[in-house]
């Protein structure tokens, strides 16, 4: 058994322990309310634009924009891989990080090239541990507050590196919030740009459902729009991305935090009787000591 001393060091270590795990929690409380205001915020800027974009694309010519056309050889594919930068969030980077690699072993095992775009140090570390491409880097972005220069900077890389025929495919890797205990890993096609559902179909729809849908009237033509407003989409669709990711890894770390502070105070209680144990035996001892001597004297 050990000592009372080494049983009340562990005590003392256990507790300043869970004073930092509970710290931390409350801080990714607060970080997950503004996280969460701001992806909550910008969903219906996406809807509305989305819908303006299907109604757009009802009006305009077939092959508008090649960033709606396959290509007809598939060679390389990117993958945008969104993780954190620190740790202590679960196994909220696993998940993603196995989303990831199930998917580059897919297309890898189809016979193409695939690169990667890593947001936040765990991607870009796994990467480099597994000597994959990697094209470009963003640290200190995923957790933060995230500006949309920050989406739109990049996606526009993707959109060139689409356009000169580097990239057939573009990928994006993220966690989707959707509740505090669920922020499943997903994988989103960016370009060429999923089909958008034509304006008529999603007319009759919303008309069911909500009576009277607007009509927009395209000026200049609905052409010149679908060109200007499309790259713009993939910049949504990565904002949107990232602000979902940045909210899933506080839910996480909070959780996380959470049951460590909770393992402590079983450690703790687990620790506590061990020490009262060991306490009561050296008094036993003492006693029979004490005992013993006192027979002694009287023989």
């Amino acid at each position: 058994m050990a000592s009372l001393k080494e049983v009340k060091s562990k005590i003392t270590g256990v507790k300043k322990t869970k004073q930092i795990t509970k710290a931390m929690n409350m801080v990714a409380a607060s970080k997950l309310r503004g996280a969460q205001t701001a992806m909550e915020s910008f969903h219906p800027y996406a809807e509305k634009f989305a819908e303006v974009l299907g109604n757009i694309a009802g009006k305009a010519g077939d092959d508008v924009s090649p960033l709606l056309i396959d290509r007809e050889e598939v060679k390389n594919v990117h993958i945008v891989l969104l993780t954190s930068d620190r740790g202590l969030c679960g196994g909220f980077n696993t998940n993603l990080i196995e989303a990831a690699e199930a998917f580059m072993e897919e297309k890898v095992s189809a016979g193409l090239n695939v690169s990667f775009t890593n947001f936040g140090k765990k991607g870009r570390n796994w990467c480099r541990k597994e000597k994959l491409t990697i094209v470009d880097e963003y640290l200190n972005v995923v957790g933060g507050k995230i500006g949309f220069n920050v989406a739109a900077t990049s996606a526009q890389k993707f959109i060139d590196a689409f356009l000169k025929g580097e990239y057939d495919e573009v990928y994006v890797v993220f966690s989707r919030f959707v509740s505090m205990a669920s922020q499943p890993p997903f994988v989103q096609q960016l370009l060429p740009i999923p089909v958008i559902e034509a304006a008529g179909e999603a007319q009759e729809t919303v008309e069911e459902e909500k009576g009277y849908m607007p009509e927009h009237i395209c000026e200049p033509s609905p052409d010149e729009l679908l060109n200007a407003m499309l790259p713009r989409n993939v910049y949504v669709q990565l904002f949107n991305a990232l602000l979902e990711t940045t909210t899933s890894e506080h839910a996480s770390r909070m959780r996380a935090m959470d049951n460590a502070t909770k393992a402590c105070d079983d450690m703790i209680e687990s620790l506590t009787l061990a020490y009262n144990k060991a306490r009561q035996a050296a008094i036993t001892m003492e006693l029979m000591d004490i005992v013993g001597g006192a027979e002694a004297l009287r023989g």
